[in-house]
């Protein structure tokens, strides 16, 4: 405890007068390299790994009894704790340069490469760290090594190895389901995935991941009954109920889809729109007009409730909605304007409908719209066929 106060008051005095005079303060009575690296190893201790490398830069490297190799591995640990990565990495191998052989220093230096993104120099530091290569943090670093380096059989079988060492740590089990998903192996990552949901106590975002794998390998009962405990137990996560309304789509079960988008749209009233759109692919358009009147997109809300007042035939209604049309800039959408000339046309406003017609360039809208001038050229000299 001595030495402790002892080096922390002739460092307090170093960056005193280090800082007055812009000099190394040394004299016959000079503190001895031993202390400083002392010092340093304590300001780490307490988390302090900028002042570790202040005392570092008291250290005389020239002076034979300096240890050279905690020097360096201390100064590598500073650097480490600060994420200078490229200098840390030049100091731990400084210090194995330097005589450092306890195996710890390829366990600091595999992050300094995996940080670096050296992936095979990852793989190649764990290998030369001993007993420590059998760390649970050391193997999962080690398969995101070899997944970065393209090669899954290798990854998959490092965490395959890591699950063996460690059969209560699911994390291994839980990345595998994810690098399957990542593979497109959605058969293998949904088989996986159950067994990992039934093992341990998974996250949203796991049922998230694996109902999805199963939803896209087309095992949708299952997805659904995956998803479904997923809403019961993440009531308030909004990707769980829009996974869920798709894999109720996916299976054309619109009604469904729409009524839990509906709820979702109780916490969260940017889902109104999709609720409301769902309802109307449903034919239910009253339903969807109801969720209409809260869309708070004011573009969105409009150019979905002419979609919907078409459905409805309530073609004067359409055709007043012009001006808000014309206000949110809908009416560059060419589709818009067709929409809103079949409403004009449908309520027997003919010069209104023409005005819109004219406007319309692409070719496909461009065909529709030379038929409704026909049909309008039809009516106004057949009357009665267009009763």
């Amino acid at each position: 405890m001595f030495l402790r106060i002892r080096c922390l008051t002739l460092f307090s005095m170093v960056v005193l007068l280090g800082m007055l005079s812009g000099i190394v303060w040394a004299d016959e009575n000079r503190t001895q390299s031993s202390d400083f690296l002392e010092l340093a190893a304590v300001m780490l201790r307490d988390g302090h790994s900028d002042r570790a490398l202040l005392a570092l830069q008291s250290v005389d490297l020239e002076d034979e009894k300096t240890d050279l190799a905690r020097f360096y591995t201390l100064q590598g640990l500073a650097y480490l704790n600060l994420n200078d990565f490229i200098a840390a990495k030049d100091s731990l191998q400084r210090a194995i340069q330097n005589g450092q052989t306890e195996t710890v220093i390829f366990v600091y230096l595999t992050q300094a490469h995996y940080a670096l993104k050296e992936y095979q120099r990852t793989i190649q530091a764990i290998g030369k760290s001993g007993e420590h290569a059998s760390r649970a943090d050391l193997i999962v670093l080690k398969a995101q090594a070899y997944w970065h380096l393209e090669k899954p059989d290798a990854a998959i079988n490092t965490l395959i190895e890591g699950q063996r060492l460690y059969p209560q740590d699911y994390s291994f089990l839980r990345r595998q389901v994810f690098y399957f998903v990542e593979l497109e192996l959605f058969h293998e990552a949904a088989q996986l995935g159950r067994r990992y949901l039934a093992q341990s106590k998974a996250a949203a975002e796991d049922y998230i991941a694996i109902g999805n794998a199963l939803r896209l390998s087309r095992q949708y009962q299952e997805a659904l009954a995956i998803l479904e405990i997923a809403r019961l137990q993440f009531p308030d996560n909004e990707m769980v109920a829009k996974l869920l309304a798709h894999t109720y789509l996916d299976q054309g079960q619109l009604n469904s889809a729409a009524f839990i988008l509906e709820q979702a749209a109780l916490l969260n009233p940017e889902l109104l729109s999709e609720a409301a759109e769902v309802y109307r692919r449903a034919n239910r358009f009253h339903k969807a007009l109801t969720l209409n009147e809260g869309v708070r997109d004011q573009s969105v809300k409009f150019k979905q409730r002419l979609s919907i007042l078409l459905a409805l035939k309530q073609y004067e209604r359409a055709a007043n909605m012009e001006s808000s049309l014309y206000r949110t800039g809908l009416l560059e959408d060419q589709h818009v304007r067709y929409a809103l000339a079949y409403a004009y046309f449908s309520s027997n406003r003919f010069p209104q409908a023409h005005k819109h017609l004219e406007h319309l360039t692409e070719p496909e809208l461009f065909r529709k719209g030379i038929e409704l001038r026909r049909l309008m050229q039809m009516c106004k000299e057949e009357p009665w066929k267009c009763l």
